[in-house]
C-alpha cells in the first residue's frame, strides 16, 4: 500500500521521501501548488497538489494509505503574521490526525522538534524525550506552535491512532534549499558574513541519519513515545572550528555577547520590515541562542536501532553541496579531502 509523506519538497521531508523509495514504497507526496520542487526531481513518486489547511486535498492525499509521515511545518523564526504558523502546525496536524484517523492507516510518524524538549536547569542533567516542559517556556511563535502540534499527536495517540513522534535536533546535509536556519549559519560562514559568533550551542546530526531515524520510528516506535533523533552536542564555536577545518577559511574569533546580538536583531527586525524582506537575525532565534540545545538521543539508539554517523562527515556533504549549488557566492573554497 502507498505510504504519504507530507512536507517532502522540505529539507527532511525530501531525505525520507527518498529513503522510503528506495526501500521500495510506493510514495505519495503532498504539495503545494506554489512550492518548490527540486528536492523532488527524478524521485518516483505520485503528487498531490494540497495544503494542510485544506480538509479536501487531505482527504483526497490520504485514500489507501498505509503509512504517514507527517513532516510538514512553517519553520520560520520572526514571522510578521504568527496566526498563519498556527493555522498550518497546529490545526493543520489537528486536521491531519482526525482524517489519518478515519482512513484507518496503520502508522503515523509526526516530526516534531527537539525545539520542544524542556532545556534544563542551570548544572542539571542533559534533555531527554522524559523532560518534561510547558507552553510557557517556548520562545517565539515556531517553539510554541509545534508544541502545540505534539500535544495533538500525543492526544491522538492517547484516543487511538498509531502515533509514533520524533524529535530531530539540526539536521545538516546536501539538498538545504531554502535553507533552513542550521543550514544559514554554514552559507554565512562560506560567504564570510560570520565575523563573531554567540556562546550557544546545538546538537548537530545528518539529514540522511534523520531520515533513517523516520523509518525506524515507523517499523519499531512504540505508539505515544517520542524519539529525538540527534546526533553530536556541540558549541557554536565548535562548529564554526570545524568548518573551518573542512573549507581552510577562518573561523570567527571574535564572541558576540548575547545582548549585543540582541540589539542587533531588533535593529534587523525593523530595517527589514521597512524594506519587506525577511529579516537576517531573527530575534527569536537570537533569543533562543541564550540556551545550549545539547540533548541526549540514547533511546532512539536502544529502541529503535538509530546509529547515526560523524557530524564532520555531515558538514563536509553540506558544504560540498551549498557550494556546488551556488550559495557559497563569490567565495572560493576548498574543500579539504576527508581523513582517511
Amino acid at each position: 500500500m502507498t505510504t504519504l509523506v507530507t512536507g517532502a519538497t522540505g529539507f527532511v521531508g525530501s531525505h525520507v521521501a527518498r529513503q522510503l523509495v528506495a526501500a521500495g514504497h510506493p510514495v505519495r507526496v503532498l504539495v503545494r501548488r506554489n512550492s518548490r520542487i527540486q528536492s523532488l526531481e527524478g524521485l518516483a513518486v505520485e503528487r498531490v497538489e494540497g495544503d494542510l489547511r485544506d480538509v479536501v486535498s487531505l482527504d483526497r492525499a490520504m485514500r489507501g494509505v498505509r503509512w504517514v509521515f507527517h513532516v510538514a511545518a512553517d519553520y520560520r523564526l520572526g514571522v510578521r503574521d504568527p496566526r498563519e504558523m498556527y493555522e498550518s502546525n497546529v490545526e493543520g496536524t489537528r486536521r491531519l490526525f482526525e482524517i489519518a484517523g478515519q482512513a484507518g492507516v496503520a502508522r503515523v510518524v509526526y516530526t516534531s522538534t527537539v525545539a520542544t524538549i524542556a532545556v534544563p536547569a542551570h548544572g542539571s542533567d542533559l534533555p531527554d524525550e522524559e523532560t518534561r516542559a510547558t507552553v510557557g517556556q517556548m520562545i517565539g511563535h515556531y517553539k510554541r506552535s509545534k508544541f502545540l502540534a505534539e500535544v495533538e499527536a500525543i492526544k491522538a495517540a492517547t484516543s487511538g491512532l498509531p502515533v509514533v513522534i520524533v524529535n530531530p535536533t539540526a539536521p545538516v546535509g546536501p539538498g538545504d534549499w531554502k535553507p533552513t536556519p542550521t543550514g544559514q549559519i554554514i552559507v554565512d560562514f562560506l560567504r564570510g558574513k560570520m565575523p563573531a559568533y554567540v556562546d550557544t550551542g546545538l546538537n548537530l546530526v545528518g539529514v540522511e541519519d534523520v531520515a533513517a531515524g523516520h523509518l525506524l520510528a515507523a517499523e519499531r516506535g512504540r505508539i505515544g513515545e517520542r524519539y529525538i533523533l540527534g546526533a553530536r552536542n556541540m558549541t557554536l564555536k565548535q562548529i564554526l572550528e570545524a568548518l573551518a577545518e573542512i573549507t581552510g577559511r577562518p573561523a570567527p574569533r571574535v564572541r558576540l555577547p548575547h545582548v549585543v546580538a540582541l540589539a542587533a536583531g531588533y535593529a534587523d527586525e525593523w530595517f527589514s520590515r521597512m524594506a519587506g524582506r525577511t529579516p537576517r537575525i531573527p530575534v527569536e532565534g537570537v533569543k533562543m541562542s541564550r540556551h545550549r540545545m545539547f540533548i541526549r538521543s540514547g533511546k532512539a539508539e536502544r529502541e529503535l536501532g538509530y546509529q547515526p554517523g560523524p557530524v564532520e562527515a555531515a558538514l563536509r556533504r553540506a558544504v560540498n553541496w551549498y557550494a556546488e549549488n551556488g550559495y557559497a557566492g563569490n567565495a572560493r573554497l576548498h574543500v579539504r579531502p576527508e581523513a582517511a
